[in-house]
Formats: structure tokens, C-alpha cells, sequence
């Protein structure tokens, strides 16, 4: 009985209901794709790297995230075992020349890191979000 009281009483709180409701996969996805990760339609990102300070749709405050250098390290682990198995296998197949080789990778290696690392980013703040996690939950 008083178990039952007091998840009635969290969820008179108006900020505790819809932490319920966050769908992390949704989250994630409109993270993805750079968009407000509670609304979907506002913009994430002000710049290349930098997170809007609060939504211009829903209003949703946004500077709560603390993505730091995760974005990072996801990113040098997707581009390294994408990258790695291809570079070997372009090797023994074709055998191009070693200036040829790299300069077709690290062009490759550069333009991956750069279109996976915002949207990785987003993501996060988007996980984030929907686990309240940091700031997002107070």
C-alpha cells in the first residue's frame, strides 16, 4: 500500500511523469539526425560541434549534456574497424601502390570522422536525455 502511495505521488510531480515516457530508441534517432531530441523538429547543434543551449521549437533545455570525448572515441572505433578490414582487402586484391593506398584511405578515414562525428554526438545527447541522465532529469 505505501509503495503504491508513493508511485502515485511521483507521478503528481510534473517533472517525473514524462521521464516515463522518454523512448531512448526514438531519442537516439532524432539525436542522429541532428534534431531536438524531445520534439524532433528543432534544431540539435548551432554549429559543426555545438549543442543549442535550449530547443527553438519545444523549448526543451539542452546544455544539461555532457557528451565530452565519447563522440570521439565512438567515432575512432567505427572508422577503425570499417576502415582496417577495407584497407587489407583493397591490399590483396588490387596491390596499388602505397601512395595510392593511403591517400584513398586517409581521404576516406577523414571523410567518415567527419560525417559520424556530430551525428554520434547527437545521439548521445539524445541517450542522454531520454535516460535523464546529468541534468536532464532534475
Amino acid at each position: 500500500m505505501n509503495r503504491v502511495t508513493d508511485q502515485h505521488a511521483s507521478f503528481e510531480n510534473s517533472d517525473a511523469a514524462p521521464e516515463q515516457d522518454r523512448d531512448t530508441k526514438r531519442s537516439m534517432l532524432r539525436g542522429w539526425r541532428r534534431k531536438c531530441p524531445h520534439c524532433g523538429s528543432g534544431p540539435l547543434m548551432k554549429s559543426y560541434l555545438k549543442v543549442n543551449d535550449v530547443c527553438s521549437v519545444c523549448r526543451e533545455e539542452l546544455y544539461h549534456h555532457r557528451a565530452d570525448d565519447g563522440p570521439a572515441y565512438l567515432t575512432i572505433l567505427f572508422v577503425g574497424h570499417l576502415m582496417a578490414p577495407l584497407l587489407h582487402v583493397a591490399f590483396v586484391t588490387w596491390r596499388p601502390e602505397p601512395l595510392t593506398l593511403f591517400t584513398i584511405f586517409a581521404v576516406g578515414c577523414v571523410a567518415l570522422s567527419l560525417y559520424l562525428l556530430p551525428r554520434l554526438k547527437g545521439a548521445i545527447v539524445g541517450y542522454q536525455w531520454a535516460r535523464g541522465m546529468g541534468g536532464f532529469g532534475a
